[in-house]
């Protein structure tokens, strides 16, 4: 459930307040809603989404590999509304995030400071909401190549026992009609600089394997979650 507001109309307190008072009421069994989302804009005739974005979200239902890795003393670090979706659960430290330049530059920050043991958790919200949402090619195209110029950056300082994922919770094609998510397939592009050579691995059965992935990566019992299947073995 979104709540839209002009802030230069309605003050980001009070659409706050009004999205706290809706996370209260859509607790209750009969409505479960999973996220009520603060969406702040600005314009007149022509609307822009600022950056003032603020989600609510419901407990996870039951324990996530953030919950595995921190009752292992591991860090697990959230990078923009990582934080906001998992409503806290399993973080040990939460980073706000304006932007994807932001959100980079924190990321590119925490791996250059090496005092972190653990998941460095990070979402780059501009694809999807500036450019995927209002389906703006030539503003996605833009923003793919300012990520890959910062992803440039990230992996000149990753050290040597980082393992890098980059993917995608779903697509949204800047070229396809309407303004909901598009179904393609997303990529998984997974870095060591170990690595010997680029190759290919097959389709993932669930995004779930990439999770399963990352306790195996810190060689954590897998056995209470059911739904996933680490590729750690397949990289070479």
């Amino acid at each position: 459930m979104q709540i839209a507001a002009n802030e230069d109309i309605i003050p980001l307190e009070e659409l706050y307040r009004v999205c706290e008072i809706a996370r209260e009421i859509t607790l209750k069994d009969e409505y479960k809603v999973g996220r009520i989302i603060a969406r702040p804009f600005l314009g007149k005739g022509s609307y822009q989404r600022t950056a003032n974005r603020h989600d609510y979200a419901l407990n996870p239902p039951c324990r996530t590999i953030l919950d595995a890795l921190k009752d292992k003393g591991l860090d697990v670090v959230s990078v923009g509304k990582i934080n906001d979706i998992f409503s806290g659960n399993g973080i040990t430290e939460a980073v706000t995030s304006k932007s994807n330049a932001i959100g980079m530059a924190e990321t590119i920050a925490l791996e250059k400071q090496n005092k972190h043991n653990g998941l460095i958790f990070v979402n780059l919200v501009d694809f999807d909401s500036i450019y995927g949402h209002r389906r703006d090619p030539e503003g996605y195209k833009k923003c793919l190549e300012e990520f890959d110029a910062q992803l440039g950056e990230l992996l000149e300082v990753l050290h040597e026992d980082t393992l890098l994922i980059v993917t995608a919770d779903h697509g949204n094609d800047p070229t396809y009609t309407g303004t909901d998510h598009t179904r393609e397939w997303v990529p998984v592009l997974i870095y060591n600089e170990n690595m010997e050579s680029p190759q290919q691995l097959d389709s993932l059965e669930s995004m779930a394997d990439i999770g399963m992935s990352i306790l195996d990566n810190f060689n954590i019992d897998q056995s209470e979650f059911t739904i996933g299947k680490s590729f750690n073995s397949l990289l070479k």
